[in-house]
């Protein structure tokens, strides 16, 4: 599949204002536009809210934060949905072939 280039005009503040939430999510800003695009197509319109909470240790960021660090350490960070998508489908197949050895 050939990569598009998508470009747009935005105030230089908002642009530094979503860098600097993006960052604070663990992410960079071309991976959150990305991320964007991916899942409107998947479920045909804007499907997911993410904020920074102003409560310290919010679980989900820190979970978001962890996933990025681990997905860079095993050099799986560059995997494409299909990709993931993929690699749940193995798994699942694979657990179910030990479940149904097991229940013999």
């Amino acid at each position: 599949m050939a990569n598009a280039l998508v470009q747009f005009r935005t105030d230089e503040s908002s642009k530094i204002k979503a860098s600097q939430i993006c960052e604070e999510l663990g992410l960079d800003l071309q991976t959150y536009l990305r991320m964007c695009i991916s899942r409107l197509i998947a479920e045909n319109g804007v499907p997911f809210s993410m904020k920074i909470s102003d409560m310290p240790g919010n679980n989900g960021v820190l979970a978001l934060k962890q996933m990025g660090r681990i997905s860079s350490e095993n050099g799986n960070s560059e995997m494409t949905l299909d990709d993931i998508n993929a690699e749940i489908a193995m798994t699942r197949k694979s657990n179910r072939s030990i479940n149904s050895v097991s229940d013999v």
